[in-house]
């Protein structure tokens, strides 16, 4: 999904920074995206204390998106601190830091976005710190939103993403019962991810929103 909005906005000849935990891989992905506009390094938001030296020399930033993603099934029961604090730190710490490193070379009316997620609202076993951290977003966003104004700060909560390679080759059963309980009798895509982040991105009246895109899974 990161991905797909980095292509979006570089098609559109906005310059691009992205980033991955490995450069070689990031850089891979730029050039595969194909635009000269297009840069790569490596951050670990896992790893707060070298974020602002890895971001140094940004400026003019007009807008941030934040997508970090670490799937993580840690039950109460058979609890993995190092993991769970990997995951906290990733999210909370790594997303604020990072919005931090940045502060200064933002522009007056860039726009924040950050990923959540429904386990949040709807959490499985084992979410326990993944609804913890997708929480803690929701509020991180208002927070933020009040802090750095004029600067516009959102969150996008998608549900399950279809074509994303964590759900697109599981067996036909399991989306298919999926799909039987949201209301539009299909599962969200990536392309309805990134319309939604470019709405919260892009429209200029739209501060504090934790937006839940779900095609309606959450009323059934």
């Amino acid at each position: 999904m990161g991905r797909r909005l980095a292509e979006h906005y570089a098609e559109r000849g906005n310059r691009v920074c992205l980033t991955g935990r490995d450069l070689d891989r990031a850089r891979a992905v730029a050039d595969e995206i194909g635009r000269p506009s297009v840069e790569a390094r490596a951050l670990d938001l896992a790893e707060p204390e070298a974020i602002a030296e890895v971001l140094d020399g940004l400026v003019d930033v007009s807008r941030v998106v934040l997508a970090a993603i670490e799937r993580d099934e840690n039950t109460v029961r058979e609890y993995d601190v190092a993991r769970a604090r990997r995951l906290v730190t990733l999210k909370l710490v790594g997303y604020t830091e990072t919005v931090h490193a940045l502060a200064p070379g933002l522009t007056d009316d860039a726009s924040i976005l950050l990923f959540g997620g429904l386990a949040m609202r709807r959490p499985y076993p084992g979410s326990t710190t993944i609804t913890t951290v997708n929480g803690g977003v929701s509020a991180l966003v208002r927070t933020l939103a009040v802090e750095l104004a004029p600067v516009r700060v959102n969150a996008l909560h998608p549900a399950i993403v279809h074509d994303t390679p964590a759900w697109q080759d599981k067996p036909p059963a399991v989306l298919d019962a999926l799909r039987e309980r949201t209301p539009l009798g299909r599962l969200l895509k990536t392309d309805d991810v990134v319309d939604a982040a470019v709405f919260l991105l892009e429209n200029e009246a739209v501060n504090g929103v934790n937006l839940e895109l779900d095609g309606g899974w959450l009323l059934v």
